[in-house]
């Protein structure tokens, strides 16, 4: 299977082109005022334009309420709706069917007993992303630049589609590859010169550690 690779929280149209250059399936827009990379939903619209055809557009939130969802789908128009929150799968259903679009799960995972909060969400969210737990005070669910033990995720059902996200850069991607073969990557801060400064080269490197594992 062809690895998908997201990168997420873009907002300036040169990362944009060279996340698409480089190879990215998804490209992700935060939706969320505490990050350094949130973005408003019509700013969102006029990036997410040159991803047509290229790239799955996702717009990622955390516990956004109806008229806010409604809003970034008008103005954006994403391909795929990323939930980061503490949303129910009954929440999930709701925004589902609201939009007809497919939702992306996101969960923080230290052990492997976490996976197990998965459980009511098959069938539910059509994707998984496990991302690391946030660092005791940190205000961002995601983006923090900390990994996981990956190791935790070897035995999972592999009818189970994911992606990995937590603390992948060009230094350790490979390695994570190598332990648990993730069906997608998810990749932010491992990008960046600095929180919210996507880096063109740093992406390069990227894609190419991807490419060489």
């Amino acid at each position: 299977m062809p690895l998908d690779i997201k990168i997420c929280g873009l907002s300036t149209p040169d990362t944009l082109s060279a996340a698409l250059d480089g190879g990215a399936t998804h490209v992700g827009f935060i939706f969320f005022a505490k990050s350094p990379r949130n973005l408003m939903p019509a700013e969102a619209g006029r990036l997410r334009q040159a991803a047509q055809g290229r790239a799955q557009a996702v717009a990622v939130t955390v516990d956004a309420d109806g008229a806010f969802l409604d809003a970034i789908v008008a103005e954006m128009a994403p391909d795929m709706l990323q939930l980061h929150g503490k949303e129910t799968p009954a929440r999930v259903a709701e925004v589902k069917a609201r939009h007809g679009l497919p939702v992306m799960k996101a969960f923080s995972v230290a052990e492997k007993a976490d996976l197990e909060k998965i459980a009511p969400f098959r069938g539910v969210a059509d994707r998984f992303l496990f991302d690391a737990k946030p660092p005791k005070g940190a205000e961002l669910p995601g983006g923090n630049g900390v990994s996981f033990d990956w190791t935790v995720l070897a035995g999972l059902d592999p009818s189970i589609d994911y992606m990995l996200s937590g603390g992948l850069n060009a230094g350790n991607v490979a390695e994570a590859l190598r332990l648990v073969a993730p069906p997608g990557l998810d990749v932010s801060s491992g990008v960046e010169s600095a929180p919210g400064v996507k880096d063109v080269r740093m992406m390069a490197d990227f894609f190419r550690a991807v490419r060489g594992a």
